[in-house]
């Protein structure tokens, strides 16, 4: 069941693993949708057990350094097998809308999920994956980039947490010089 509370828990989460803001996460439409595929797939008592790792994780590194934060997530939930699995799917939904497959292993050690296969989670989802605003690019065939676009070099924004402070990176992919020039 979604609840406001389950909700807030499930962008919290989401926000710390994908390096993008809660408003970034809301605007995809998708935080619904993709709360409910996870609790279809792995369960409300799953799902909320993750929440509750990563909470925990927030009050043991309350007021320190953020490296000490990120190495609690990656012992206690992504290093952890039963919690790993989910957290990792979990980004890889926010980024391209689709829930995949658990591991056979993760499986076999947590018993078969029915609802466990790979699925696109809503027909918006693959138009709202993180991927694109990563990479500074539209999704093939479902957003023009306009006429001409394509003869600009990209502009890759900068993450929240990136030195450049969210400026643009100017990428080139051509230069004048050849190799060990």
């Amino acid at each position: 069941m979604i609840t406001e509370d389950r909700l807030h828990n499930f962008l919290a989460f989401s926000t710390e693993v994908t390096a993008f803001t809660t408003f970034e996460l809301w605007g995809t439409g998708q935080a619904e949708a993709y709360l409910a595929a996870v609790d279809t797939v792995v369960g409300v008592a799953l799902a909320d057990e993750l929440f509750g790792a990563y909470e925990r994780v927030l009050r043991e590194t309350e007021g320190e350094l953020p490296l000490k934060r990120k190495a609690g997530f990656r012992r206690e939930i992504f290093g952890d097998e039963k919690l790993g699995p989910i957290a990792r799917n979990i980004v890889k939904l926010w980024y391209v809308g689709t829930w995949y497959e658990l591991p056979t292993t993760w499986t076999e050690a947590f018993g078969p999920a029915p609802k466990d296969v790979t699925f696109v989670v809503s027909p918006s989802a693959y138009v709202e994956g993180l991927m694109w605003k990563a990479i500074g690019a539209h999704p093939a065939g479902a957003r023009a980039p306009g006429y001409g676009s394509w003869a600009s070099r990209p502009q890759i924004p900068a993450f929240a947490g990136d030195p450049a402070n969210g400026q643009p990176v100017d990428v080139s992919l051509t230069t004048d010089k050849g190799p060990g020039r």
